[in-house]
């Protein structure tokens, strides 16, 4: 028989990161742990600043709508649930259930009490030095779903 050969790329495959998650999750503990829960948000902070520089910009120049975008890019790589809420001067997503503390979850890991950080330090570090604000609305521990509002900052 001769010999077949598949050519693949990784944009073939589908964008997955489920044991990212893992990892983060293992880190956030070992920080609150070790060092403090301002440990873990300044982490965090540090991590989304950089991670999320082009989406700040995008942020800067098209305001919710850059967010409306990216959260639905994101929620539907990762088959998620969710329902936003989009208007001019707010935006509310509603997450079901999340896949990544489900992903955790599954695979036999005890979720870190400050997981909901990865919300909540992450959205206010992404409105850092725009015109844009955040809040969570709603954490459930049990699945990590949420609410979250981004809305313009009153002069």
């Amino acid at each position: 028989m001769p010999k077949q050969t598949m050519t693949r790329k990784s944009s073939d495959n589908p964008y997955l990161h489920k044991d990212f998650h893992i990892l983060l999750n293992h880190g956030i503990d070992y920080l609150h742990k070790n060092i403090g829960e301002e440990a873990v948000r300044e982490y965090l902070t540090q991590f989304a600043s950089a991670y999320y520089s082009p989406f700040k910009r995008d942020i800067k120049n098209k305001g919710l709508l850059a967010i409306k975008e990216h959260y639905e890019r994101i929620y539907e790589i990762e088959g998620a649930l969710f329902d936003i809420n989009f208007s001019q001067d707010e935006l509310i997503i509603h997450l079901q259930a999340s896949p990544a503390v489900m992903h955790i979850k599954a695979k036999g890991h005890p979720v870190s009490e400050l997981y909901r950080e990865t919300v909540a330090t992450v959205i206010k570090t992404i409105c850092q030095d725009t015109t844009y604000d955040s809040e969570m609305l709603e954490y459930h521990e049990d699945n990590g779903a949420y609410r979250i509002r981004f809305f313009r900052r009153k002069k």
